[in-house]
């Protein structure tokens, strides 16, 4: 099937679909820099870059014309999500409204939704209590079964958790589309990870260009070398994040070392701060000066994030811009999930 992606950013999502019956052959993403990287891995879609409200005459005659009947959307999340401040005024709210106009217009066979959990069970408009799946099945029940469930990634080939809900359209001419089952086993942070050379604050590994660990500041550094596998900062007895002798006040997700016996926590577009969330390595023990310390006291490098979303080594970005890539890789669906979700049309 000819596919449109929707909101597409820099088409990580897309990385695996060449082993599946779906051929994305139009694009859509706002923002130039992500267009450039899409551009790069698929040089064959023909991508309208742009306000998809603007482009959307574009977008509609253009997919007439390819012959697209297979819709990918994953509108922005940040008005839905807990990480967020879910604001129902944000101006990218009410954007699942014109996929809605989309669909109606081109009929295609089969769309698939993705985005955070609470999505479809959220208002859009301050002064209306519909939810989004309300209006979804009002404005398209009659021509499509609709089915939406709360998915991970990790039951999926993936060594992250990312909790996301995904909505699955079948034109009820059409064989429906149903979720996938769980695949049995997990893969791990250590699985993933633990052959890769250990590395500190600021230093660099020739195994991957992007194997090279952030610089961060000394009390950072201080601080995590303190802390076990699994645990936060916040616990240790002495070397806790602080200011003036006092400890500050944070959550117990941040200055916080992943496990390395389970999938990793959520990626995030502040993969690079150690004060953000599950972003420090998981480290191994040592005893220096008869202290128990805990090197790699630093934050995931982006080769180590790429493997954790289920990337290999030959996606190779055209840019050294890293805040550019830990961003479109703390949005990006895993590739692996979306292959497995359409490999099961």
């Amino acid at each position: 099937m000819k596919g449109l992606s929707l909101f597409a950013c820099s088409g990580i999502a897309e990385y695996y679909l060449d082993k599946t019956n779906v051929d994305i052959v139009l694009a859509n993403e706002l923002l130039h820099e992500r267009c450039e990287i899409y551009k790069h891995f698929y040089p064959d879609v023909e991508m309208i870059q742009g306000d998809i409200n603007e482009k959307l005459d574009d977008i509609i005659s253009k997919s007439k014309d390819l012959g697209v009947e297979f819709i990918m959307a994953t509108p922005p999340c940040q008005s839905f999500s807990n990480a967020g401040r879910k604001k129902i005024k944000d101006k990218r709210t009410p954007l699942f409204l014109v996929l809605i106009d989309i669909i109606k217009k081109l009929n295609p066979k089969y769309v698939l939704i993705e985005n955070v959990p609470s999505f479809m069970d959220s208002k859009y408009e301050e002064n209306n209590e519909e939810k989004i799946g309300e209006k979804f099945n009002k404005e398209l029940g009659e021509l499509y079964i609709i089915n939406t469930e709360i998915l991970n990634a990790k039951d999926y080939e993936v060594p992250q958790s990312r909790r996301r809900s995904i909505t699955l359209f079948s034109l009820k001419t059409e064989k429906e589309w149903k979720h996938p089952q769980k695949i049995p086993s997990v893969i791990t942070v250590r699985d993933t990870i633990g052959h890769l050379p250990s590395l500190e604050s600021g230093e660099v590994s020739e195994i991957h260009k992007w194997h090279r660990a952030r610089k961060h500041n000394d009390n950072h550094i201080k601080w995590m070398s303190y802390t076990p596998t699994g645990q936060t900062a916040f616990k240790n007895e002495v070397n806790f994040p602080q200011k003036d002798g006092r400890k500050i006040k944070g959550f117990n997700t941040t200055y916080k070392r992943i496990e390395w016996d389970s999938p990793s926590p959520t990626i995030t577009m502040s993969s690079g701060s150690i004060s953000s969330q599950n972003n420090v390595h998981p480290g191994n023990k040592y005893e220096k000066d008869g202290e128990t310390l805990y090197d790699n006291a630093r934050t995931l490098t982006v080769y180590e994030i790429m493997l954790l979303t289920g990337l290999d080594d030959n996606w190779d970005p055209p840019t050294t811009n890293e805040k550019l890539i830990r961003d479109i890789i703390g949005e990006a669906v895993p590739p692996k999930f979306i292959y497995h979700i359409i490999k099961n049309i």
